[in-house]
């Protein structure tokens, strides 16, 4: 395998993981992307953000893109070139909207759009480096493969399957301005739980499978939780009080990944998007993104 291209540009998705019990194994993809452009030159490698994370990302080769793209250069055993890298953000950073997650998929598919054999880099091979820095593909895999996708490991091996969903499925992303670490939140959760919650939570991930794609009329009840939400309440009040106050009026909201950002698998009406926004959160009205990261011709 050798470059092929000195340049790239990438469109990946924002994403939403666990969809309320499908913890560390379901995800969803928005229409909500980060657009990322390579070149590969002889000098220092550069990086410029823009938008989401701007003076705040690194922008040397400790960025995740770059780390990632040294990644897949290292499985091809391709040598390494300095990088010009421009980002595009408009996924919130430290929200539960999937951001690294999408900055490793942005990588390892701008790796893939340079070479000469893009086919040895196919969407397996992709999954699986990217869980070697996400722990886990419930964004990585909708991040990949865009729609509502049922992700699971088979002990270092990823694997992802599509997820069909109703057209009457719509989506809304509630956006704080707070931000939470995936790592402070996963610190929150006990090492065990009740086995009663466990099969209460079973028996809703298969709920939500059938609702997605059949019965939109259950996922208030399909989207319930008993494995982390409660858990991680107190590391992010606000969002935790705005999640019951949706629940109890009907709709079917969720913590978006480890949030503190919400999802709403339903349009808010002007009225309850008013007084959510006087709350402090963003209302995005994001559909459903139909395809994952993908590669931009230039």
């Amino acid at each position: 395998m050798r470059i092929a291209k000195s340049e790239a540009t990438v469109r990946v998705p924002a994403t939403s993981g666990n969809l309320g019990p499908g913890f560390d194994c379901l995800g969803l993809a928005h229409d909500l992307w980060d657009e990322v452009s390579v070149r590969l030159i002889t000098g220092r490698t550069r990086v410029e953000v823009r938008g989401e994370g701007a003076g705040q990302l690194p922008t040397d080769e400790s960025h995740l893109i770059v780390r990632a793209m040294r990644r897949a250069f290292e499985v091809a055993a391709l040598p390494n070139a300095g990088i010009e890298m421009r980002c595009e953000n408009r996924i919130a950073q430290g929200r539960g909207l999937g951001s690294s997650a999408a900055a490793v998929v942005a990588g390892l598919v701008l790796v893939r759009g340079l070479v000469d054999h893009p086919e040895l880099f196919d969407d397996e091979v992709l999954l699986r480096l990217a869980c070697e820095f996400e722990g886990h593909p419930d964004n990585a895999a909708p991040a990949l493969f865009g729609g509502a996708v049922l992700s699971w490991m088979d002990d270092a091996a990823a694997h992802a399957a599509r997820i069909p969903v109703s057209k009457r499925i719509t989506s809304t992303l509630l956006v704080p301005d707070t931000v939470l670490s995936t790592e402070k939140a996963r610190q929150a959760l006990p090492e065990k739980v009740p086995h009663v919650d466990a099969a209460f939570n079973v028996s809703r991930t298969a709920m939500i499978t059938l609702a997605l794609e059949h019965y939109p009329e259950l996922l208030l009840p399909a989207t319930e939780d008993r494995l982390h939400q409660d858990y991680r309440a107190s590391a992010m009040p606000e969002s935790a009080s705005m999640l019951a106050a949706l629940r109890e009026a009907g709709w079917p909201a969720v913590v978006s990944g480890a949030g503190p950002s919400l999802l709403v698998l339903d349009t808010l009406d002007d009225e309850t998007a008013g007084l959510v926004s006087q709350r402090g959160f963003r209302v995005l009205r994001c559909a459903i993104a139909p395809r994952g990261a993908h590669l931009v011709e230039q």
